[in-house]
Parts: C-alpha cells; sequence; structure tokens
C-alpha cells in the first residue's frame, strides 16, 4: 500500500485522537475507582494474622474511599478455597486478597496440583506484614523449652503430634523433627484456631503459629511458649528464645503477607490499590498495630513484591526439599 502525505497525516491525528482518548479512558477509571464496595477475599479464618490484616487495612481503605470494604473468610484447603473464589470474580479491582507464604509460595513447593498459579494468575499489589511463629503446647505438658520437648518426643517416637492451619506451621514441624532428630506427626487443620483449641484440649500437642493468635492464650495461662522461629527473638516477646537459641542450628522461618488482585485487573486500578495498601502499611498506626504482636510492615510497589514472591517460590522449594517432605 502506498501512503502519500495527507494519508501520513491522517493516520498520526487519528494514532494521536486514539491515545489521547485511551489516556483520558484510563484517568476516568483512575478518578472515579473505587465507586462501590471492595471485597477482601482472606484464606483463612477468624482471628488469624491475615484476617486481623485484612480487617486492618479494610477499614483504612474505606476511610480513604469512602466506600464500604467487605472482609470475606474463605478459609480450609491451605487457601485453595479462598484464591478459586476470587478467581471467578471479576477482575476490576473491586475483589482482592491478602495472601501468604502459603497460599503464594509454599503450596506450589507442598502439592503436586494446586489448582491457580500463584504468579500469572495474580497481579502483586503490596507487601503487608513480615514476621514468624510461636511453637506452643499443652500447659500441662511438663516441659518447660525445647531441649525438654525433643527429649520427650523421643521417649515416645510416633506417638505426640503437631498442628497448624497453615504450610509455615508444617514445615516448621517437619524442620523440628529434621533437626530434633524426633518422630512426630502432623496433624492439619483448616485454620489456626482450631488447631490451638486442640492444644489446649490435649487432642494434639503442640502447634506452630502466628504470635496474635497464640499469645493471649500464653499469657492468660493456657498454653505454654517454648520458641520463636525468626533469627532474633520476636519483639515484643523477648523472653522466648528462638529455635536456633536451643540447640536447632539453622532452624530459621519466616511467614508474610501480601495484597493480590486476580489477573485481568486493569493496570491503572492495580496501580491505585498498590499505592493506596502501600500507604496504610507506612503508617505508625500500622507499625504500633503489627508491631505489638512482632510483625513488621513491609509495603512496597507491584514490582517489588513480584521480586520478593519468585524468591520466596525458590526458599520454599529448597525448605521442602530439605526437610524431606513429599508433595501431596
Amino acid at each position: 500500500m502506498i501512503l502519500y502525505q495527507n494519508d501520513i497525516t491522517r493516520s498520526l491525528l487519528l494514532g494521536c485522537a486514539l491515545f489521547i482518548a485511551t489516556c483520558a479512558s484510563f484517568a476516568q477509571v483512575v478518578d472515579t475507582f473505587p465507586n462501590k464496595p471492595i471485597h477482601i477475599i482472606v484464606p483463612f479464618g477468624a482471628g488469624t494474622t491475615t484476617d486481623l490484616a485484612a480487617r486492618f487495612i479494610g477499614q483504612r481503605l474505606s476511610d480513604m474511599t469512602k466506600q464500604p470494604v467487605v472482609v470475606e473468610n474463605k478459609a480450609g484447603a491451605n487457601g485453595f478455597i479462598a484464591l478459586q473464589y476470587l478467581l471467578q470474580q471479576p477482575a476490576d479491582g473491586y475483589n482482592i486478597t491478602i495472601g501468604t507464604n502459603t497460599t503464594h509460595a509454599a503450596n506450589a513447593a507442598l502439592f503436586k496440583k494446586v489448582p491457580y498459579d500463584p504468579v500469572t494468575d495474580f497481579v502483586p499489589l503490596s507487601g503487608v506484614i513480615i514476621g514468624g511463629s510461636v511453637l506452643a503446647i499443652s500447659p500441662n505438658t511438663q516441659v518447660n523449652n525445647v531441649q525438654e520437648l525433643l527429649a520427650l518426643a523421643k521417649k515416645n517416637p510416633g506417638k505426640m503430634s503437631f498442628g497448624g492451619g497453615n504450610s509455615a506451621a508444617r514445615v516448621s514441624g517437619e524442620l523440628l523433627k529434621e533437626l530434633g532428630g524426633i518422630d512426630i506427626i502432623h496433624v492439619p487443620y483448616r485454620s489456626l484456631p482450631m488447631a490451638i483449641s486442640d492444644v489446649m484440649g490435649g487432642q494434639i500437642d503442640m502447634v506452630f503459629g502466628d504470635a496474635p493468635a497464640i499469645m493471649p492464650q500464653v499469657r492468660a495461662g493456657k498454653m505454654k511458649a517454648l520458641g520463636v522461629t525468626t533469627r532474633a527473638r520476636m519483639p515484643g516477646y523477648e523472653e522466648i528464645p528462638t529455635m536456633a537459641e536451643q540447640g536447632l542450628r539453622g532452624f530459621e522461618l519466616n511467614g508474610w503477607l501480601a495484597a493480590f488482585a486476580p489477573k485481568g485487573t486493569p493496570p491503572v486500578v492495580a496501580d491505585k490499590l498498590s499505592q493506596m495498601i502501600a500507604q496504610i502499611m507506612r503508617t505508625p498506626e500500622a507499625e504500633k498495630f503489627f508491631g505489638q504482636n512482632a510483625w513488621k510492615p513491609f509495603p512496597g510497589t507491584g514490582a517489588e513484591l513480584a521480586t520478593f514472591q519468585r524468591a520466596e517460590l525458590q526458599k520454599w522449594q529448597r525448605m521442602v526439599k530439605s526437610a524431606g517432605i513429599e508433595p501431596e
């Protein structure tokens, strides 16, 4: 085809007009978003750290946008139920999730088949918090530290059990088995509060879980905290030694939460959500709220979260293999 000067000029003008119209359309979307309720899908039950974080962010998103934010708990199957549900919803920015190291890193290593792709099925928005877990037992168990627990387990091979409501708890227990040279049984739970209840009731012996869920029971004398999974002692819980301090060299496991939208969410909307969530997590209020429960905010851009998540996926593959866990 031969284009003459007038044709070229006409084409350039048409292209410019389309570009301007597209920019105007994007600007209008950003200006009007959100104009209806936002739904935050939570992969774990009420009272978990993920739930607390979703409600903290949800309230402040509502304050910022003057729109309601609805938190929906869809616990079970290591987050599969919630994320499958999320991916069935419109990808318009009005449906997001607070994912975790379980849902967006560990599951890919722990299961042969995961009903979603933790990378390609989601748009990373921002990191939320990062921290560790607490190993706790019933106060009726006659041990006071990790070494005494290991000694008791060695006297009763295959008879003691550990529970938890996520992949971090599973891997923590497997690391305890490997590094401590013990034989204990993993009991899966849909959510951490159920595992905590069974430890207090004597149905299982120990649990790895988030400090906000476990420490109130410890403070009330209903559970006994033996160790934390972080490299250094947790802020606010300095009386609890790390697992490594108690003879388990190399025992270090951090958990994290981050915000994701389903794939197909318009980039301009995802960017706005990313900025709002990061802004919330950078406030002194967020630092104080999560810091009192030994969690540290780690807000950032979607691109920063994507880089972090890729590294975490590789790390969890290594940890699961090192712990000798066969994918289910």
